[in-house]
């Protein structure tokens, strides 16, 4: 059977765009060590709810960063696969999971968002990504993301992800690189339509698309909850 994810044919503006990003994300971990702080996201807090609603025991945290959400999930007995491209923020999460007494439940992997997922077919219970989904990425490599979430999630279990949309103050604005990808500060942000979220859901259960503000601008941003089809 062929495998399901057929990754995107990238463009050379793809390709030296996301090299740019991750290194910019790499070089911002090694000058700002835990940049994010130790409390977990307001979006963390509210997947936490979503998965132990449904039963879930183990999870997958895209774009894990220095594992504040990760690390938190972890100390409250579920089983996290922790994903992210940069080397340094993963080494940072690995040394507080040691640190917090929580290694054991904590899988780190080294994954760039444009390739398949690490993990077999039907194998986490909950997918959790706080603006992931919304970084460097075009609509064919989110659309391809998605489906390799579809993959790895268990029927019946759930995704919670955040994006900036259209309604941000930095939407339009900055470095344009197409596609409603804008670039402000080294950072380049895909920021989505309320389409691009109905497309992203289509075969899924979407139960859940729920504003909310973050940061100082404020980042405006939605957060969404879905979930896979349990088989009949």
């Amino acid at each position: 059977m062929a495998h399901p994810f057929a990754p995107p044919k990238e463009t050379d503006v793809d390709t030296d765009l996301g090299a740019s990003q991750r290194e910019h994300w790499q070089s911002t971990y090694e000058r700002h060590p835990h940049m994010y702080g130790a409390d977990p996201s307001e979006p963390a807090r509210r997947a936490l709810e979503v998965f132990t609603a449904r039963g879930a025991h183990t999870v997958l945290e895209l774009g894990a960063g220095h594992g504040r959400d990760a690390l938190w999930l972890a100390l409250r007995g579920l089983r996290v696969h922790a994903a992210d491209f940069s080397a340094t923020a993963l080494e940072q999460l690995a040394r507080t999971a040691q640190e917090q007494g929580v290694a054991e439940r904590v899988d780190t992997h080294l994954h760039d968002a444009r390739t398949p997922l690490p993990l077999a077919d039907n194998s986490v219970d909950g997918v959790f990504a706080h603006m992931l989904l919304c970084m460097a990425l075009t609509t064919t490599q989110i659309h391809a993301l998605m489906n390799e979430i579809g993959r790895v999630l268990r029927p019946g279990g759930a995704l919670v992800y955040t994006v900036r949309h259209t309604g941000d103050v930095h939407y339009g604005t900055g470095i344009s690189h197409g596609d409603d990808i804008f670039e402000h500060g080294g950072f380049a942000v895909h920021f989505f339509d309320r389409a691009l979220v109905e497309d992203l859901a289509a075969g899924w259960d979407l139960a859940e698309v729920e504003p909310l503000e973050e940061g100082e601008l404020p980042r405006r941003l939605w957060r969404i909850t879905q979930t896979k089809p349990a088989l009949h």
